[in-house]
Formats: structure tokens, C-alpha cells, sequence
């Protein structure tokens, strides 16, 4: 058995792994979906990694998910505790004293988008529509849901501080990437793995959102990643 840990994106809302958690779980796995203090205007990425490594306790096989910006805490973690595998998912991967901040315009994310946005037909305007950008792909049920939800806050304190770590951790990594994310696209992922981390990114049906709107297909994903690591 192993364990799952999700690290949500920005927001730091563990409801964003709803539709996942079961999947694993019910392939016999403990999981935990971690709640960042997001909101929190005194925290910044130290406090983020110290939230995902109380989550995770002393629980060991540890699989490490990171989605979005939670690329740039996900890693701390490994500097701090044993991890199996690291898994970034649409993610936006930092480079040692990099700010978030500073990713938006060294990440090439922007043009990556208009591209792909006009590829598909949809006007530059829509990068301005949440419907358009992260729920595109998302069950209609599960919309209404989140709109229901109180909506997420996430502090800029963290944005400004530079990546901490001097290099990436000694952890086996994977890169997994939505093939019709429209807030990430793959040809910006891609470049990033290979720039950043000097691996090919691993390509998967779906948006930025995938554990909401493909959480099984997310979850044998995930499994045949565990798979490979533990019998390579």
C-alpha cells in the first residue's frame, strides 16, 4: 500500500482531489488531499511545505502529486522527508531563485496560450472566462458544485519569495500533462520539463483540471507511474 499525497494548486483547496481520493483509495491505497494555508497573508512556501509534511505525518511510500503552483512546495518536501515519487501535474515547474512572480513571464506560459487558445478558436478574451479556461472538460454537476463553494483565496506572500532549493531534489520525477489544458498548454509543459528538469513530459487526455473531470483515468495514470518506479 501506498501513500498518496495531493498537493492542490493555487487556492490550496484539498476539494480539488474529491473525485480522485475514492479512485485510490479504492485501489487499496491511504491518501491524503492537503489543505495549504492559502489565505494566509504571513505564509509563504516554508509554511506550505510544513503544512504538506504534517499532512503526510509519519505515513511511508510516499507518491507526492503536486498540481499547478504547487509545483514550487511539493519539492521542499523532499529536502525534508523520504518520497517515493514526485508527480507533477499540469505544473508550473520553478528553477532554483525563481519567484512565482517571476514564472508568469520566464515560463513563456502567456504566448503558449494565446497560441493554443486561437488553435481551437477561442478569442484572446476567453483567458478571462474560468469556464472556458478550467472547467471546459469538467462534469457540469461538479461546476455547479464549485461555484457553490466559498471562493479560494490564495495570498500573493508566497508569489514574491525566490525557490529556495539550489537544484531539484534526488527524487524520482515525473512530468504529466493535459493535452487540452488551456490555462497550461502542453507545449509549454513540455518545454519546461525538458529546460528545467531535463525530462520528456508524460501526456494525458484532459485540462488543467484533471481530477475533477477525469479522476480515473488521473488514478491508473498515477498507478502506472508507482508501477514503473518500483520495478525499475
Amino acid at each position: 500500500m501506498a501513500t498518496y499525497a495531493l498537493v492542490p494548486g493555487g487556492g490550496g483547496d484539498p476539494w480539488d482531489w474529491h473525485r480522485l481520493v475514492p479512485e485510490l483509495e479504492g485501489r487499496g491505497h491511504d491518501v491524503v488531499a492537503v489543505a495549504l494555508p492559502a489565505g494566509d497573508e504571513a505564509a509563504g512556501w516554508a509554511e506550505y511545505a510544513d503544512a504538506i509534511v504534517e499532512a503526510i505525518g509519519d505515513r511511508t511510500q510516499v507518491v507526492l502529486v503536486a498540481h499547478s503552483l504547487g509545483a514550487f512546495s511539493a519539492p521542499l518536501v523532499c529536502e525534508r522527508r523520504p518520497v517515493d515519487l514526485l508527480v507533477l501535474l499540469n505544473a508550473m515547474i520553478p528553477r532554483p531563485g525563481e519567484s512565482a512572480e517571476a514564472w508568469w513571464p520566464n515560463g513563456g506560459r502567456r504566448q503558449a496560450q494565446q497560441e493554443y487558445l486561437a488553435s481551437i478558436g477561442l478569442s484572446a478574451g476567453a483567458v478571462n472566462d474560468d469556464d472556458a479556461i478550467y472547467y471546459h472538460d469538467v462534469p457540469a454537476e461538479i461546476v455547479a458544485e464549485a461555484r457553490r463553494r466559498p471562493e479560494a483565496e490564495q495570498s500573493w506572500t508566497p508569489m514574491t519569495q525566490p525557490w529556495p532549493l539550489a537544484r531539484w531534489p534526488d527524487v524520482p520525477t515525473r512530468v504529466l500533462a493535459g493535452r487540452d489544458d488551456r490555462f497550461l498548454p502542453l507545449t509549454a509543459q513540455r518545454r519546461l520539463a525538458r529546460e528545467r528538469l531535463g525530462i520528456e513530459a508524460d501526456e494525458i487526455a484532459g485540462g488543467h483540471m484533471l481530477a475533477l473531470s477525469r479522476p480515473k483515468d488521473l488514478a491508473e495514470r498515477l498507478e502506472l507511474f508507482r508501477q514503473e518506479m518500483t520495478e525499475g
